[in-house]
């Protein structure tokens, strides 16, 4: 949704190095975010000045404007905020929040007024089911008539989604979707040159993430397969105006 060069997104997007500090992993945005926060007063008004900051066309909304902590619950433990959930998503069983919390209202008005519900790419586990964790949410979602659709990550997360084909990611959104299922996906079926692949999964552990339609379609959900996929710059990421196409495309029917 951002407007801005490359460098900048990939400044947003830059995560800390060195194992054991107190930033280490944390993206360049998430940090900014937090001092907006102190510096504007609500994580609202944070988001309205990121938004302009990024020249953000269209509304992001926080999902509360209360501070939560993602809670990972396995194997008699908890694992507390997003970084411990991440590195130890094998051995969680089920995700939730510190506490209970108000869902901003408007939220829950966009998602009625909605005609299709997307579910972008992104980290499954600490980006995108987080929000299905909060029970207005789920349902907000049940309750809307428009269509649920995935639009499938190209990547596995290293230690998060290692070894995931896209039935894998669908599988676990529904699982915190509840009554409501993914109706429709948008994946991958294009090639990457094995010369950027191999870079990824030598660097970062990550590895093409496989279309299984067929299991797809067993769980019910459409499957709009497209290659979607750019290499460029040694980044694999969708292309921007394809995707856009095959989503309202798919509105248009």
């Amino acid at each position: 949704m951002a407007n801005v060069d490359e460098d900048f997104v990939r400044l947003l997007g830059y995560r800390f190095g060195r194992e054991g500090t107190t930033l280490y992993n944390h993206p360049v945005r998430n940090v900014m975010l937090a001092a907006l926060i102190d510096l504007k007063g609500s994580l609202t008004e944070a988001s309205k000045y990121m938004s302009n900051i990024m020249k953000v066309k269209g509304t992001v909304l926080p999902l509360t404007e209360e501070k939560v902590e993602l809670i990972g619950h396995g194997r008699g433990r908890e694992f507390v905020g997003e970084s411990e959930v991440s590195r130890n998503i094998r051995d969680i069983e089920r995700l939730s929040y510190d506490h209970e919390f108000e869902v901003s209202g408007e939220i829950l008005e966009k998602i009625y007024d909605a005609d299709l519900i997307v579910m972008s790419p992104g980290s499954l586990y600490t980006s995108i089911i987080p929000h299905l964790i909060a029970p207005e949410i789920r349902e907000a979602i049940r309750w809307s008539h428009a269509p649920v659709m995935y639009i499938s990550n190209l990547v596995s997360q290293a230690g998060e989604t290692d070894g995931f084909s896209v039935s894998d990611h669908v599988a676990a959104i529904n699982k915190y979707l509840g009554e409501r299922k993914v109706d429709v996906v948008v994946a991958n079926n294009g090639r990457v040159d094995p010369a950027v692949s191999d870079v990824y999964e030598a660097a970062e552990n990550k590895i093409m993430v496989d279309l299984d339609a067929e299991a797809v379609r067993a769980m019910g959900a459409e499957v709009i397969a497209d290659d979607v996929c750019i290499a460029a710059d040694g980044r694999i990421r969708h292309d921007e105006l394809k995707t856009a196409y095959l989503v309202f495309s798919y509105l248009m029917r």
